[in-house]
Parts: C-alpha cells; sequence; structure tokens
C-alpha cells in the first residue's frame, strides 16, 4: 500500500490557527533541498487519514509539491494535548524508495 500525500505551498503572512480553521494543516518538508526547508498545506482530513496508516519515523510516505515530489518519513506530529486535534507536521526526505 502507498501512501501519497498532495501538498499546496503555505501562503504568506496567514495564521496557522486561520489555515486549520479553513480545513489546512500546516506542514514542513526538511531536508529535501540540503538544510532548507520549505512550509507547506495539506488537506486536515487526508492528514488524519495519513496518520491512521502511518507510523512516525518508520513509514515511507510519497510526498508531492508543486516542485518536487519524493520519499519522506513523518518526523514529528504537534497536537493538542487532550483533544488530539492536529496542530502541525513534519516531513523529513529520505533517499530511500
Amino acid at each position: 500500500m502507498s501512501l501519497t500525500i498532495e501538498c499546496k505551498p503555505r501562503p504568506e503572512g496567514v495564521n496557522p490557527r486561520a489555515l486549520r480553521r479553513d480545513g489546512l494543516l500546516p506542514i514542513n518538508l526538511y531536508g529535501h533541498k540540503g538544510a532548507e526547508s520549505d512550509s507547506f498545506v495539506v488537506n486536515y482530513k487526508e492528514a488524519l487519514n495519513l496518520l491512521k496508516a502511518a507510523t512516525p519515523n518508520e513509514t515511507l510516505v510519497e510526498v508531492k509539491t508543486p516542485g518536487w515530489s519524493g520519499s519522506a518519513v513523518i518526523r514529528e506530529i504537534q497536537s493538542h494535548p487532550w483533544k488530539r486535534s492536529l496542530y502541525h507536521l513534519s516531513f523529513f526526505h529520505t533517499d530511500a524508495a
């Protein structure tokens, strides 16, 4: 089973709370451009479905962005302590296919 998530560029100057209110989840992608990281947004429900099927730091996820596509692992999940609503995801690019 292949896990894939589609990312869109994160709008400049938009508060993360406003993104979540609009059904989007902010994410960061590290390691695909050396030391640089890029900010994106994904559909909140797609991210929830991905997290049900993936294990952080273990499961390879196909990440598709407007200018790049490759495999990554979920490095960090930020969520509310007791509500379990997601705040943020971090992905780290890996060369393994």
